[in-house]
């Protein structure tokens, strides 16, 4: 059978007899591999019951009336068939039932709307599951797709029946052309806008997934790290602005003890406690790794934080990774670092 035709089958539950010894009959519509069950409402004696011919024979009573209102029931189940096909909507096998029944079908959603939908759970999660810069992130990828719909199909949103696997491809390209992003920042966005889409087959927004044949471009970017020399000239240069001072002993603070930028503007002084050999040691939960992260403090990290001795919780004072970021290249800049 075409997965894409609907198939209607009536079949008699054996395993279930009223006191007439009269068991149900029921009608099972398969469309797209999937199925669904309902009872017709009519009892026959198995023996009546002729699967092969889907019908009723004498003596059954009202054998006749019976067939008639089987062939009444796959005629209409044909033809909601029909009316949603026409209709270009996008359903399953339960919608069939739903539209046999005369149920209004479900809220055919947008993907922007969609989207939104995933953003407010997430939100919901800061603090528990995320940070708010996961959240963030999920708000700046967002306004790409919104800008993305816009720009190809000259609309704010676009019905999630319309998606297809061209829909990807298109996106990852006005992504590299018109938003100028690098591979790897490509493949945060589109990975995020993945998991949406996840969300919308859980809940029934959408059947199929159009990511089904995509496969992302994989990037190996080579890890570039200080030499020996580059670090030492940097711990050697001073700033007279008070900031970026701050900025420059913040990073070789990183280098001393291997914290990424999250762990180290929100480390504690309460999570650096002595240890078993009498020294100093950082011990964090790390929320990229999930992960306890546990490290010495050698005396140049020491030094450093000693200098930024504070009445705070936290050991450095707090400042935006964009910010640290602008101020770290005009650091290289004035120390030579490429």
């Amino acid at each position: 059978m075409n997965k894409h035709n609907i198939k209607v089958l009536f079949l008699l539950v054996h395993n279930r007899s009223n006191k007439k010894d009269k068991c149900v009959l029921k009608c099972r519509i398969t469309y797209n591999l999937e199925r669904k069950e309902f009872s017709t409402g009519k009892f026959i004696k198995p023996i009546n019951w002729n699967s092969k011919q889907q019908l009723v024979e004498p003596p059954e009573p009202d054998a006749e009336l019976i067939n008639t209102q089987l062939s009444l029931i796959r005629t209409k189940l044909s033809q909601d068939f029909l009316f949603l096909q026409v209709n270009e909507t996008n359903f399953n096998v339960e919608d069939i039932y739903m539209q046999y029944k005369g149920k209004p079908l479900k809220k055919e959603r947008g993907v922007v709307e969609v989207y939104d939908m995933n953003s407010l759970r997430i939100k919901k999660l800061i603090g528990i599951d995320i940070q708010m810069v996961t959240y963030t992130k999920y708000l700046e990828s967002g306004k790409h797709l919104e800008a993305f719909i816009k720009h190809k199909y000259k609309t704010k949103d676009l019905k999630l029946k319309r998606l297809r696997s061209s829909f990807i491809d298109d996106y990852v390209y006005f992504l590299k052309v018109e938003k100028k992003f690098q591979q790897s920042t490509l493949n945060k966005a589109v990975q995020r806008f993945r998991k949406v889409i996840k969300y919308a087959i859980a809940e029934d927004y959408l059947y199929k997934d159009p990511f089904l044949l995509y496969r992302p471009k994989t990037v190996k970017k080579p890890v570039v790290f200080l030499s020996p020399e580059q670090l030492k000239k940097l711990e050697e240069t001073t700033f007279s602005i008070v900031r970026i001072q701050q900025i420059k002993d913040m990073f070789v603070f990183c280098c001393y003890t291997g914290l990424g930028f999250r762990e180290m503007v929100n480390l504690k002084k309460k999570q650096i406690t002595k240890e078993f050999d009498g020294e100093l040691w950082i011990n964090i939960y790390r929320q990229k790794t999930k992960k306890y992260f546990k490290v010495p403090l050698l005396p140049k990290a020491k030094a450093i934080m000693e200098q930024y001795e504070n009445d705070s919780e936290r050991v450095f004072p707090s400042v935006s990774n964009t910010h640290f970021n602008a101020y770290l290249k005009e650091i290289a800049d004035v120390v030579g670092i490429e």
